[in-house]
């Protein structure tokens, strides 16, 4: 064979390998297709977009990414171009909304290139998942949307105040005239409306973060203690409030009045979402902002903060309830029993203080509200963390099972494990993750979130591994109270806490796994 033959020959072979390099080497979902629609080839990040195996794509019809309606008019619109040559879609780019293999819809960006080669043409689609985008713009409308009702709602307090300072003031005088019994009384009953009316511009104010706070620097684990003391004498029988405080907790700068009355309003809070028995768990934990994650997560400036929860057993909210919580005059309590102030005048405290509130909560999963209060400025803070039992190492494909109902969180920690070197499993439910289990595949970690629908828990599942698979190690993770423990361990199985960062995330999958390779060994 000559050099030029040689070289004609590699040069192909060359070409592929730097397509597959390019293919692997992109964050967007990239697909191409024939003009019937026939899916091609995919990259890696094509399957991970929209949750399907390798190659469990390939030769399908594209329309199986779409919703109903998007796929008819992504048909028309190929069909008007195969017949025009007109370019609505080619080289222009829109927005539309993709389905993935669960059957969740999402938003994505698609671009399209045409090709033709031999002849036959083909399309290259390049997509790209607009949901995180989406979720921080319904957050920065949010903040906005309270920022402006907050402005609105100090104006009105501050005329308020002004109207009920001149009927309080004339109350008083005619308090000091010779009047009767009868006259007295009335007055009376006028002045104590009106320190109604005072209290609730107080607290109006406190949301449109114009209050007046004193600060002072202290230690919260006491203050949580003395609050709970008094939070206990308001629960109901079969409630009880149990407490999870960082033994190091960092002091705060904060207004210890504002802060006892946010806590009480949280507890209270919590006390009408629990119908029956249930449990309220308070916890302190120090917290590091400083990756983009979880700075992004909750919308916090990088920096130090004490972490103060108020979780619970209650009934949860919907998606909807959780968006206007934070509202003033919202309220979801019969007529009489609430003046939906209580979260918004905690909300306007902690964001005047400069801190940062969230609400974790699904209908029937009960709800954790997390104040984010900065660490004390005069006061040197360093996170201390115990030295892990195991250091993290970097997996080596490794397969981990993903047992997780939001789609979103386990594409999230589907990704994240990727990125430490192992291989991922996902499953929606108990039942799937049962399913691939027992389907014979070599598992190396089932990692599944506790709270789960369907009547059984990760709990259950756990608990069926360790009778049936005692080998196969398990680690939980929640964002709810749940089994309201403070320990790291619960039944036996390790736990991770919601928020985690990737070094967490490492540090349990790699002492897990280390420690179910010990007992093995030992065992055997």
């Amino acid at each position: 064979m000559t050099r030029d033959a040689a070289s004609s020959h590699q040069q192909p072979d060359r070409d592929s390998a730097d397509l597959d390099a390019l293919l692997g080497a992109a964050v967007d979902a990239i697909i191409v297709a024939d003009t019937s629609g026939k899916i091609l080839r995919c990259n890696p990040a094509a399957y991970r977009t929209f949750g399907y195996d390798a190659d469990e794509l390939l030769g399908r019809n594209i329309s199986v990414l779409m919703p109903e309606r998007e796929s008819r008019r992504h048909d028309a619109y190929m069909s008007h171009h195969l017949a025009t040559g007109e370019e609505r879609i080619i080289g222009r780019g829109r927005e539309l909304e993709g389905l993935r293999k669960d059957g969740s819809v999402f938003p994505l960006h698609l671009s399209v290139g045409r090709s033709e080669r031999d002849g036959h043409v083909q399309f290259v689609a390049i997509l790209h998942d607009l949901t995180r985008r989406r979720a921080a713009e319904l957050a920065l409308e949010r903040s906005r949307r309270l920022e402006a009702i907050g402005q609105m709602t100090g104006g009105v307090a501050h005329d308020f105040n002004n109207l009920l300072t001149l009927i309080i003031g004339n109350l008083e005088l005619a308090m000091q005239k010779d009047v009767t019994p009868d006259v007295r009384g009335l007055i009376y009953d006028g002045l104590e409306a009106a320190e109604v009316g005072a209290d609730l511009t107080r607290r109006l104010l406190t949301f449109a973060r114009q209050s007046r706070l004193a600060p002072e620097v202290l230690g919260t684990n006491d203050l949580v203690e003395r609050i709970a003391g008094i939070a206990r004498h308001g629960i109901r029988a079969g409630q009880r409030i149990d407490l999870s405080l960082a033994a190091d907790s960092w002091p705060v700068h904060v207004d210890p009045t504002q802060l006892q009355s946010a806590i009480l309003n949280l507890v209270r809070n919590s006390v009408d979402a629990i119908e029956g028995e249930g449990v309220i768990l308070i916890g302190s934990e120090n917290i590091e902002v400083d990756d983009t994650f979880l700075a992004r997560e909750i919308d916090a400036t990088p920096g130090n903060y004490v972490r103060l929860t108020v979780s619970d057993t209650g009934a949860g909210m919907t998606p909807e309830v959780r968006q206007k919580a934070f509202e003033p005059f919202f309220t979801t309590k019969p007529p009489g029993e609430g003046t939906g102030l209580g979260l918004a005048t905690v909300y306007g405290f902690v964001r005047q203080s400069g801190g940062h509130i969230t609400i974790y909560s699904e209908p029937g999963q009960g709800t954790t509200v997390s104040i984010y209060l900065p660490a004390a400025a005069d006061v040197a803070v360093q996170r201390r963390k115990p030295a892990p039992e195991f250091a993290a190492l970097p997996g080596h494909g490794e397969l981990v099972l993903v047992v997780e109902d939001n789609p979103a969180v386990r594409r999230m920690t589907a990704t994240r494990l990727n990125a430490l070197g192992y291989g991922v499993l996902e499953a929606g439910t108990v039942e799937e993750a049962n399913a691939a289990i027992d389907g014979g595949t070599e598992i190396a970690l089932v990692f599944s979130d506790m709270m789960m629908p369907g009547g059984q828990t990760g709990l259950d599942l756990a608990w069926r591994l360790r009778r049936e698979r005692p080998d196969l190690p398990v680690l939980l993770t929640t964002g709810y109270a749940g089994e309201m423990t403070d320990a790291e361990i619960v039944d036996g199985f390790a736990l991770l806490r919601k928020p985690y960062r990737q070094e967490e995330l490492a540090i349990a999958v790699t002492t897990v796994m280390a420690r179910a390779g010990t007992a093995v060994d030992t065992a055997g």
